[in-house]
């Protein structure tokens, strides 16, 4: 501060004395010691021969004073010469950081600083820098930390070293989330959706628990996406705050104003006229299947990359599409205008930022290359599909014009972030407990290369499993995959056997139409089948050694809206495991299809059909591990695998598993409870077939439930109980009314 009242001061009264314009002949410099007199000229833009008044005189002032080299700076003219009288500001020899034992953090606050050794200090960047560093310590949860600077001289060198002092503090923890206004939506579901969780003293591992601020605009990002996905147009979420409660807690509190909820209503679509409309027969049909329906973003979204595909594969390069809205009372009017556009091409694409993704894999995401004709379109679809990536922070691009008006260059920055997690969690229920703890890393040596490993222990099982996928191998667009995976199953105790499987697989899926993955893989495992005395006459039987191969085949058709909190669409998936080489030759298909559909507003309907069939190829009699029961949530109100076939007091399992299931959300149910979600179910199901004795086979007997689900956001985690009633059932099935399940992660 002293400093700027000084060089105000000065200005000030140079800029008020009436000086008459003088040519100077002669300029003395005065007081520099390290920087030259030429360079001190050059700082202050003058010349000997040139006419000086107040305006000139000032400007000098200016010019030097923004140069940062100097503490104070005069100016006089005596006798046609011009005195330039300067005291240097002192030059940084060393920086240090203090009270930081985190060397990653250390270097993130280095590189953030902006004084560096050899710059010359300056007060006004010394207290930027103070703030700074309290900036970046916020937004990584360390609201309580204190930043002091110390500088310290060296003897008669006119340097100095600069020492910042850091007392982190304790990470400010959330303590509680709430959600205000007219959010339509109970706060248990909102939760659900942000980074952002409550703080418990068993979650010592996560780090979503404390206060952090980029992590809150995330939140409300989210929030934003849902919400528009839901119909409501006009969302505003007004504001998200933190309020100190306890000792280094906050409340995190976001206001969100719903409004109404809109529907698309007419839809058009406007194209140049060289365009021939037969290619856009599908766009059309979809446009009818919309109408009357919530509005969503993610509609809207998907409209225009169908739109931008057309165009760009019928060769129309150089187009651009967007959209236009009317909205009348609550129903939204849509016009997609597809427009060429003057054709210049690509002539240079600058990546910046990437100081561990490989420029490979970055440029494997780009749709528009060097040369090419540039497409605003394929470049939206670039930057997005960086963005999918989740390496990053940030992603920003900027086209300039090249020289050539016919040419662009583009400019992409992208901020990386950490990419690897810690993951553990646990479970407590009626069908048993289960311990889970896993680490993952999606960004391999930079190569975007995902690791994943993870093991989950329950009563009877443990289980281990180590993958490796390439999202895009070679640059074909194909993912490709391979793990190593290890499981036991003991019931010794219950039934008298125990089984070891090793196994490792390879992969690859791709899209093969739109919304329609194709998997291919090949599967093989080593089990091992031990029994005792008392284990029945077919576990006996099966006790040894087996060596099996597998053809992994996969079609997925998916529809949804969206993946997580699906309100709208459907989807359908086929899978089958052909036996290769293998000891009993068993061939497994899998099918599922499940459809939702929103009513009241706010009523999700979901129906779901499942099948699924183990059967060996050859007629040999299939392994245990390989008989299949009904899910325990296509089957509730009865307890899992103590229903169909039995072998004496041994549920066995089936050859054919086969489930409908049909549920609803009742969001009216305790519509004022912000941790609660209730659901109405009716569920059926059967499992039959046992190829080693037919006469053990009831395929005849239906099993069916209606119930309801209460999902309950506690303290210790989120509990989900179920209230069922069996309609239908076999006389040696055993029933479970009460069924809960606790599920935290640390």
């Amino acid at each position: 501060m002293v400093k700027i009242l000084i060089k105000f001061l000065l200005i000030f009264f140079i800029a008020t004395v009436n000086i008459k314009a003088e040519k100077v002949k002669n300029i003395t410099v005065v007081g520099n010691d390290r920087i030259s007199k030429d360079t001190i000229l050059m700082f202050s833009k003058i010349n000997t021969d040139q006419d000086i008044d107040s305006e000139v005189l000032n400007s000098i002032l200016k010019n030097l004073y923004d140069s940062n080299f100097f503490e104070t700076v005069e100016v006089s003219i005596l006798n046609e010469s011009l005195v330039i009288k300067v005291k240097e500001n002192p030059i940084i020899d060393q920086i240090s950081i203090e009270g930081v034992k985190n060397s990653k953090l250390k270097d993130l606050l280095m590189e953030n600083l902006y004084f560096k050794p050899r710059y010359s200090f300056n007060n006004f960047f010394l207290q930027e820098d103070k703030v700074k560093i309290s900036n970046i310590l916020k937004n990584l949860g360390y609201y309580f930390s204190n930043v002091d600077i110390f500088t310290e001289s060296i003897d008669k060198q006119n340097k100095i070293n600069l020492i910042y002092k850091i007392d982190l503090g304790e990470k400010a923890k959330i303590k509680n989330i709430y959600f205000t206004g007219d959010k339509v939506y109970k706060d248990s579901k909102l939760k659900s959706l942000i980074i952002s969780e409550e703080y418990k003293p068993w979650k010592f591992i996560s780090g979503k628990k404390y206060l952090n601020e980029s992590t809150i605009k995330f939140d409300l990002k989210l929030l934003k996406n849902f919400y528009l996905n839901q119909g409501y147009y006009d969302v505003v979420i007004n504001s998200s705050f933190a309020k100190l409660v306890d000792n280094q807690k906050f409340e995190l509190i976001y206001n969100i104003d719903a409004k109404k909820k809109y529907f698309f209503n007419n839809i058009e679509l406007k194209l140049p006229d060289d365009f021939s409309s037969d290619n856009f027969s599908d766009i059309y049909q979809l446009f009818n299947d919309l109408k009357g329906k919530p509005y969503s973003i993610n509609r809207i979204d998907d409209i225009l990359s169908s739109l931008d595909k057309i165009s760009t594969s019928e060769q129309f390069e150089s187009v651009k599409s967007y959209v236009e809205e009317d909205i009348i009372e609550n129903k939204i009017n849509l016009k997609f205008i597809i427009q060429e556009t003057k054709k210049v091409f690509v002539k240079k694409i600058n990546i910046l930022g990437n100081n561990i993704t490989r420029e490979s894999v970055l440029r494997n995401q780009l749709e528009v290359d060097e040369g090419d004709p540039f497409n605003e379109i394929l470049l939206t679809k670039s930057i997005n599909n960086l963005k999918s990536l989740n390496f990053f922070k940030s992603v920003k691009y900027n086209i300039q014009d090249s020289q050539d008006s016919d040419e662009k260059i583009i400019d992409i920055e992208i901020e990386e972030k950490a990419t690897g997690e810690i993951m553990a969690g646990a479970g407590i229920g009626t069908g048993g407990n289960s311990l889970t703890a896993g680490v993952k890393e999606n960004n391999y040596l930079g190569k975007g290369i995902g690791l994943n490993t993870n093991i989950t222990i329950t009563d009877a099982t443990i289980r281990g499993i180590f993958s490796v996928t390439n999202p895009n191998y070679n640059n074909t667009d194909k993912s490709v995959r391979t793990s190593i995976e290890s499981s036991e199953q003991d019931r010794l105790s219950e039934f008298g056997y125990k089984t070891n499987k090793t196994g490792v697989s390879f992969g690859t899926k791709f899209e093969l139409y739109d919304d329609l993955d194709l998997g291919l893989g090949l599967n093989s495992f080593y089990e091992k089948i031990e029994t005792d005395s008392s284990a029945s006459a077919l576990q006996k039987k099966q006790k040894g050694n087996y060596f099996d191969n597998f053809l992994n085949l996969e079609f997925d058709y998916d529809k949804r809206d969206q993946k997580f909190q699906t309100t709208d669409g459907f989807r359908s998936f086929y899978g089958s495991n052909v036996p290769l080489i293998s000891d009993s030759n068993t061939l497994t298909n899998l099918f599922t299809f499940t459809n939702y559909s929103e009513f009241l507003n706010k009523n999700v309907f979901k129906s779901s059909f499942y099948f699924k069939s183990s059967n060996s190829i050859t007629g040999d009699n299939i392994k245990l591990s390989e008989r299949i029961n009904i899910p325990s949530k296509r089957l509730r109100g009865f307890e899992y695998g103590k229903v169909g076939p039995k072998d004496g007091d041994d549920y066995i399992g089936g050859n054919f598993v086969t489930a409908a299931n049909f549920s609803t959300s009742l969001p009216q149910l305790f519509e004022n409870s912000q941790t609660t979600d209730f659901s109405l179910f009716f569920d059926m199901a059967n499992v039959w077939g046992v190829d080693y004795d037919s006469s053990l086979d009831k395929s005849q007997e239906i099993r069916s439930s209606v119930g309801i689900n209460l999902d309950w956001f506690s303290a210790i985690g989120p509990l989900s109980f179920s209230l069922s009633q069996p309609i239908t059932k076999s006389s040696s099935d055993k029933t479970q009314s009460f069924r809960f399940n606790l599920g935290t992660t640390f």
